[in-house]
């Protein structure tokens, strides 16, 4: 899979079939739409091209309040997007600039004139341009006169995108791990720097690696203890997480991520960790005293071994 860092940069020597939005998660329903584009740009001769933005555009026009919690990040996502066969993936820079092209500029002169595009599959309730003008109907209008056909994904597939996205945050939320991880059709994860904590996971027996997150967008699941596989230069170890703020020693204490491995005795500060969430195990509680704290990890521990 080629990608370009701008429609400027695309490679125009072939015609392409092209979808575009975000595609966050890349989960199951995504991976529907790609497929079709897959298809069609197969049968056709054509490129399998995705355009899609960065920043995110909610950031952009949203600066203070854009509320994100994103279930990947764009190296995640161009990961994903690879494991689904794309030829091509576009990542335009958005900027306020952009946002103000109207839709017939921004199908004439970005996706026709810029990226060749001969065939797009796009929803009906997709909207573009300036103040989201342009919808399906112009695009039906605009598709004879600038030489291209449109797919329109039917509602009901567009529903079924929709619902698992929201799903997939909603399920992360709420600690419902094995509901996320099967509408997303893979092992939801993260990726973080292995950074110096307080040292009580050690004191315990219960060495831990905190976590520090790669991107501020990231959607972090509920508080509380996991089973997790994490992820360290290739190689998967066993261990269990936890998410929160370490209520029996503090009572206010910053949110924190820790993961204990396995079987595991090496010094990874400074390193790139990737956790990988396989089920909830608890709820974060605070402890009466450091051996019931103890005796709780030696349970959860156990917990996290099975399956």
């Amino acid at each position: 899979m080629r990608v370009f860092k701008g429609i400027d940069q695309y490679d125009r020597s072939e015609e392409t079939c092209l979808t575009t939005g975000t595609f966050d998660g890349v989960h199951v329903g995504h991976r529907k739409i790609i497929q079709m584009l897959n298809d069609i740009a197969g049968r056709e001769g054509r490129r399998s091209v995705m355009l899609t933005f960065h920043p995110h555009p909610r950031k952009v026009l949203f600066p203070d309040d854009h509320g994100l919690e994103l279930l990947t990040t764009m190296e995640e996502k161009l990961e994903l997007l690879e494991a689904a066969g794309l030829d091509d993936v576009i990542i335009h820079p958005f900027s306020k600039d952009f946002s103000r092209f109207n839709a017939v500029e921004y199908v004439r002169d970005l996706l026709v004139n810029g990226l060749r595009m001969r065939h797009m599959v796009i929803g009906y309730d997709h909207h573009f341009g300036r103040n989201r003008e342009g919808d399906i109907h112009q695009l039906r209008d605009m598709a004879p006169l600038y030489d291209f056909k449109v797919t329109e994904i039917s509602a009901q597939d567009i529903d079924d995108v929709n619902v698992s996205s929201t799903k997939i945050r909603t399920a992360l939320q709420e600690g419902e791990v094995a509901t996320a991880n099967t509408y997303l059709g893979y092992k939801y994860s993260f990726r973080g720097n292995v950074v110096r904590g307080k040292n009580r996971g050690k004191d315990l027996g219960f060495p831990t690696a905190n976590v520090e997150i790669l991107d501020d967008t990231k959607l972090i699941p509920k508080n509380g203890v996991y089973a997790v596989d994490a992820h360290l230069n290739g190689v998967a170890y066993r261990g269990m997480m936890n998410i929160g703020h370490n209520p029996t020693f503090e009572k206010e204490g910053a949110r924190s991520i820790e993961v204990n491995l396995f079987d595991f005795d090496r010094d990874i500060y400074g390193m790139q960790v990737k956790v990988e969430l396989l089920k909830y195990l608890r709820s974060e509680k605070r402890y009466t005293d450091v051996s019931a704290l103890k005796a709780q990890m030696e349970i959860d521990k156990q917990d996290a071994q099975v399956g």
